[in-house]
């Protein structure tokens, strides 16, 4: 039934199909070429998570250090805590400048050649420069959605006998959390796109995979074609994560 079928078709779409498979044996089949991008995305993947954590604990610690800064500062006393903070904010927003100043391939170059150049593991100093890297924009985000609590909170929390660190901790980065959580997946989808340029550093995430077997059988098409849309399904699915939660906070809300 199926010869029937082909020889059915004109004979341009018959061509086109067979060559259409040839492409696929020769790029994915011939060699188990395939494997490439699956050990690609586990790298991605990999890279992707674990910068993530660290992104966002680097931008806790800022957001709490700016938004202190922003709250405290006008009404402190001068002295050491009120020098010390001043120091600290001034870090911060150094760190804030240059690293969202600077493009990220950059960045993970500068990490992969300059500052850890020593340094054999590249999927560690990948890790290290996309999560310090992301760190700057979760702190912004973070940092809005502290800014966004009611200063009711922090006077509620002094009524119950918390210091403003333990305010900060139990009443105020909880409330914050949830309000920037939806924003928080969105940069985990943005931080997996961006990681596609690891290669620079000769990194084998999928991106590179693609690239290799673009190198072994010259045809860039298929290949390609496979990590675009490999990176599709993965944001799409995350995506629609992001939705059903922010459906949920809301609702949470009512």
């Amino acid at each position: 039934m199926t010869l029937g079928f082909m020889a059915a078709l004109p004979d341009w779409l018959v061509n086109w199909w067979t060559d259409l498979k040839d492409k696929f044996i020769l790029n994915f089949i011939n060699d188990d070429r395939y494997r490439y991008i699956l050990k690609g995305l586990g790298v991605t993947l990999e890279v992707t998570f674990f910068a993530v954590l660290l992104g966002i604990a680097i931008g806790i610690i800022v957001a709490i250090i700016r938004s202190t800064h922003d709250k405290l500062v006008t009404d402190m006393r001068a002295g050491i805590a009120r020098f010390i903070l001043n120091i600290l904010n001034a870090i911060v927003k150094l760190y804030l400048t240059v690293i969202r100043g600077t493009p990220v391939v950059v960045q993970l170059m500068i990490a992969y050649f300059v500052i850890f150049s020593s340094s054999k593991n590249k999927v560690l100093v990948a890790i290290l420069a996309f999560g310090i890297n992301s760190g700057a924009y979760v702190a912004e985000i973070v940092r809005s959605g502290i800014m966004s609590i009611d200063n009711g909170q922090f006077e509620a929390g002094r009524s119950l006998g918390f210091n403003y660190v333990q305010t900060m901790i139990y009443i105020i980065i909880p409330q914050a959390f949830k309000n920037v959580l939806p924003a928080l997946a969105n940069e985990f989808i943005v931080l997996l796109k961006e990681t596609s340029v690891s290669g620079y550093i000769g990194l084998e995430d999928m991106t590179k995979g693609g690239d290799i077997i673009r190198s072994r059988t010259y045809s860039a098409f298929m290949p390609l074609l496979a990590v675009a849309l490999i990176y599709l399904i993965i944001v799409v699915f995350f995506s629609k994560l992001v939705s059903i939660l922010e459906r949920r906070l809301r609702n949470s809300e009512r």
